[in-house]
């Protein structure tokens, strides 16, 4: 079966930076958008960024323009995500999630799969 495991997560003091992997198997990984989301304590799970299948395209939410960049190494399975600058409202559960959909998935409901989650907290 699909399974997608996030790792990368800790606390981190802010202006700090983490990177998030997230590990794909049971799935030909190339033909995947893949994305992240992540979820505050007590908000909805919201979108971070996707990418596409061969890298080209990234698309990022406001609040992390600039400051993450999402990136895959379809030879590894994996994709990353960078995350500079953090500030404390970036504390939250991050997961990454696998959709087929050709185009811009930036909803829950567009991805196919989803992992486990891995926590962010950035202390001020």
């Amino acid at each position: 079966q699909v399974q997608l495991v996030e790792s990368g997560g800790g606390l981190v003091q802010a202006g700090g930076s983490l990177r998030l992997s997230c590990a794909a198997a049971g799935l030909t990984f190339s033909r995947y958008r893949m994305g992240w989301f992540r979820q505050a304590p007590g908000k909805e799970r919201e979108f971070v960024t996707t990418i596409n299948w061969s890298t080209d395209t990234t698309y990022y939410a406001d609040s992390v323009k600039g400051r993450f960049t999402i990136s895959r190494d379809n030879a590894k399975n994996t994709v990353y995500l960078q995350m500079n600058s953090l500030k404390p409202e970036d504390t939250a559960v991050y997961y990454c999630a696998a959709t087929r959909r050709a185009a811009l998935p930036t909803t829950l409901s567009e991805y196919d799969y989803w992992g486990q989650g891995t926590q962010v907290t950035v202390s001020s």
